[in-house]
């Protein structure tokens, strides 16, 4: 990026008139050029990019990461919701080549090693001091962050632990190739590509039930109804986990369901199980997110039109220096809605799309919340990938309710705290059920 200066049209017609000596002229260009190097322009000081100054003596692969941290940097320039200084992410080049660099070449780490950890200090240095969820990851650690946070899974979709008649089955996914082909909870593998599973470890059975994304494995089982043995090939596939689960409860009309966490197909779950409920007449509803990390924030749009008039403004989040993108309530058949009393556990895990949910049932009026503070993570977060497949995770966007009130970093504030040491699904079913069994207040009672 630097450029040597020598001298313009009108210099060389200055030094031409000294070209009489041959001595004088290279003692006049020497003097002149050491003369403007001391007192010449401040421009050629400002042009010079201090990253290239530390490129002397350094490597091509010096060069490379400078290079990769400038990528980054304009990344978070361009997309991070809060303003990043270049004056600080040239500080951080100034202590990289003083401290970070050498300190790395010294453990003897790869360049991938040092550069992608370096970039996580990068990342770090630059960020918001009150943000605590933008991050680098390498690429191994955001293929991994990709799939936990959109919920896909690639396996056979069978959970299971060993007992003396087999490897005893309590969960298949819904949307794995297990359940298409007809595998249910409490059968039982006794094979799988052949092998007996006696004296197998939970781990190692767990291992040969993970295959890689495409294998196909042969299982033998036993049904639990039938007995009948029987075999299938089954196909390891990306597919969206379950995330929506029914909790017993012993309280009559009242029913729980836990969330575990949000991905595209939380709505699809959902109506499943508030089908069920609406048919058995539930009359008060809890919805457990303790411990839900969140998810895609449309994802707690979507299963808000159980609850909320639909199109009616849900909530809004707004990028820097660009125009609000609002959420609505969407519109679902008539049949699905539910009217009846709402409970929502959560607890200090309970995150980004889930506290969203929460929030909006709250300050709306159509949920009670009981536990404690939220995690205080409603915001938007963007994943950029790099070429060699790492990817930096930056909070693009805050959320806000639709009267303009910003989510608190402090979380959402319950109706009710709770610790979470207490039996909350039975205090929250105790609650509901003592609530609907109030007196309603007659008109000449009401206000």
């Amino acid at each position: 990026m630097g450029f040597f200066y020598f001298f313009s049209f009108s210099e060389y017609r200055y030094v031409i008139i000294f070209k009489t000596s041959m001595k004088k002229f290279f003692l006049i260009l020497f003097l002149f050029v050491g003369l403007w190097g001391c007192a010449g322009p401040s421009s050629y000081a400002v042009n010079q990019d201090s990253a290239q100054a530390m490129q002397s003596g350094r490597g091509k692969d010096y060069q490379d990461y400078l290079s990769f941290f400038e990528e980054v940097y304009r990344t978070m320039e361009e997309n991070y919701y809060f303003s990043v200084s270049r004056d600080r992410y040239e500080r951080f080049l100034k202590m990289f080549d003083a401290k970070i660099y050498p300190q790395l070449q010294r453990s003897r780490k790869s360049d991938n090693y040092i550069k992608w950890r370096s970039s996580a200090y990068l990342v770090d240095y630059l960020k918001n001091q009150e943000d605590i969820f933008s991050a680098f990851f390498p690429p191994k650690a955001a293929d991994d962050y990709e799939k936990e946070v959109l919920g896909k899974r690639i396996d056979l979709g069978l959970e299971g632990v060993m007992t003396p008649d087999g490897f005893r089955l309590y969960h298949i996914e819904p949307r794995s190739d297990a359940y298409e082909k007809g595998l249910r909870p409490k059968d039982y593998i006794l094979q799988v590509d052949r092998k007996p599973l006696e004296g197998m470890s939970e781990e190692e059975i767990r291992e040969l039930l993970t295959p890689l994304e495409g294998s196909r494995v042969e299982i033998q089982f036993r049904e639990d109804v039938s007995q009948i043995e029987k075999t299938v090939s089954l196909e390891s596939r990306e597919y969206f986990k379950q995330t929506v689960f029914l909790v017993p409860v012993n309280v009559p009309g009242v029913y729980c369901l836990q969330i575990k966490r949000f991905n595209r197909k939380t709505s699809e779950d959902l109506t499943l199980f508030m089908s069920h409920i609406l048919r058995q007449g539930g009359q008060d509803l809890i919805l457990d997110l303790r411990g839900n990390p969140g998810g895609p924030p449309l994802a707690a749009r979507e299963i808000s039109a159980f609850f909320l008039p639909p199109h009616e403004e849900f909530a809004y989040f707004q990028r820097k220096d660009k125009p609000r993108a609002v959420l609505d309530v969407p519109q679902i058949p008539e049949q699905f809605h539910y009217r009846g009393n709402i409970v929502i556990l959560v607890d200090k895990e309970s995150g980004s799309a889930s506290e969203l949910f929460s929030g909006i049932l709250q300050s709306k009026g159509r949920a009670e919340i009981l536990g404690t503070n939220t995690a205080g993570q409603v915001f938007l977060k963007s994943m950029f990938n790099f070429e060699d497949e790492s990817m930096v995770l930056l909070v693009t966007a805050r959320g806000f309710h639709p009267d303009g009130t910003m989510f608190s970093f402090r979380g959402i504030d319950p109706d009710q705290v709770l610790s979470g040491e207490q039996d909350l699904v039975r205090i929250a079913a105790e609650y509901l059920y003592a609530k609907r069994q109030k007196p309603k207040p007659t008109e000449e009672e009401s206000p």
